[in-house]
């Protein structure tokens, strides 16, 4: 039964939300504004053709930007039609009820129509959805590209005196296809390289869904450097899983080529393996695997068995993992000799508050790690806020995030 009345729901809130937003520019706009209202229906009209066209033809017809700018659009008027339906509700309910108790007590008083939609009530609808919708807005122009280094010292026990202040950076969450600017990336690139750090780890999520939409963006990524390269590892959006293939072979030629991107790139990608550290005769192990979910059933291709595979008898040990609901579901549990684990994935949802003393994100709902360091024991997971954007093309609060962390000898 639930499964057929959410969608109801869902269905039903988006049509008096159409219904209500129509409305309330309708009564707001009046005769010296009437553009207003063929503005908002043309452009209400616009993205959803943009946006099915893409997803029917995807960018053999549709460019990438213009679908990037039509979800970035549907999203606002979602927003605000949600906001203009949350009140024009409330007051048809208490107009209802209003309604209902004057027929019981003085049903001789009661005439004309009960429910009325002024132009205050309009107003009142537009002006509150004017303020998340004006909030995304600032996020998409100001806060997309805002890039906010964030650094982490860590210090253990067990971590070899020869890599006492080994840095590294962490970067997460690519999604080359989302993208719609390049030079911020660029000066991000160059801030990243004076940092001179040993090494830099990605964590996954190179493209939205086909290798192809890193093409652009080769010859910017590919100038990253550090003293002992990059290293990388797939995250679920780098399998194609989510789009349609004309035959599984297509899928699987995307992938080869996604592989040999990393290649083109002169990343080192781990999939289900390590590599060795070795500094003044001491070591420390590098881990990648493939994307492994617990949360919200994502595939589980990882195989930490393969990845352990000569790690044995190495004292420090650092994984890659690009969805932090691993930790808890397998890491933790079966291997408590992983130091530090770094993962992506949630992007802080692009949206909350994030304080000295507060932080809040919905995504918190759904990750019990969501964003930043957390501790179990001697363990470690660092989830990065991501670099990029998904679906909404900005961030309100949970800024894109480059991490550097410095590893010390406790």
């Amino acid at each position: 039964m639930s499964k057929i009345l959410i969608p109801v729901l869902i269905i039903t809130v988006l049509v008096f939300g159409e219904y209500y937003m129509w409305k309330a520019i309708q009564t707001v706009s009046g005769e010296k504004l009437r553009a207003l209202k063929w503005i908002y229906l043309t452009l209400n009209i616009l993205f959803y053709v943009v946006f099915f066209a893409y997803k029917i033809a995807s960018s053999k017809v549709i460019p990438q930007a213009m679908f990037t700018i039509a979800i970035a659009g549907m999203f606002l008027f979602l927003v605000a039609k949600l906001m203009v339906f949350l009140v024009f509700f409330l007051n048809d309910a208490i107009q209802i009820v209003k309604f209902g108790f004057l027929k019981i007590s003085q049903p001789q008083s009661v005439s004309g129509t009960p429910i009325n939609r002024s132009t205050f009530l309009s107003k009142m609808a537009l002006g509150i959805a004017a303020v998340p919708v004006f909030s995304l807005i600032y996020g998409v122009v100001v806060n997309a590209y805002n890039y906010q280094f964030k650094r982490v010292t860590l210090k253990f026990p067990n971590l070899p005196k020869a890599f006492d202040g080994f840095t590294f950076v962490q970067l997460s969450d690519i999604h080359s296809g989302s993208f719609t600017q390049t030079q911020p990336i660029v000066d991000v690139i160059k801030k990243i390289n004076d940092l001179n750090v040993d090494l830099i780890l990605f964590t996954g999520d190179l493209v939205n869904n086909v290798t192809s939409e890193m093409e652009p963006f080769m010859t910017i990524f590919n100038q990253l450097k550090a003293k002992q390269g990059v290293m990388s590892i797939t995250g679920n959006h780098d399998y194609g899983d989510y789009v349609q293939w004309e035959t599984p072979d297509a899928k699987k030629e995307n992938f080869q080529r996604f592989i040999q991107t990393h290649k083109a790139l002169g990343w080192d990608l781990l999939m289900n393996e390590n590599r060795i550290l070795e500094r003044n005769g001491e070591k420390i192990a590098i881990l990648g695997i493939e994307n492994w979910g617990k949360a919200l059933h994502f595939p589980k291709y990882g195989k930490m068995k393969q990845a352990v595979i000569g790690t044995e008898d190495i004292p420090f040990k650092i994984l890659m993992s690009h969805d932090p609901s691993h930790w808890d579901g397998e890491v933790r549990p079966e291997y408590a000799d992983i130091d530090l684990t770094l993962s992506g994935h949630t992007h802080g949802f692009q949206f909350g508050i994030e304080t000295k003393y507060f932080k809040w994100s919905p995504s918190q709902f759904v990750y019990k790690q969501w964003a930043g360091l957390y501790q179990e024991g001697k363990q470690y997971l660092y989830v990065n806020r991501g670099f990029g954007f998904l679906g909404y093309p900005g961030r309100v609060g949970i800024l894109p995030e480059i991490t550097v962390v410095e590893l010390k000898c406790a």
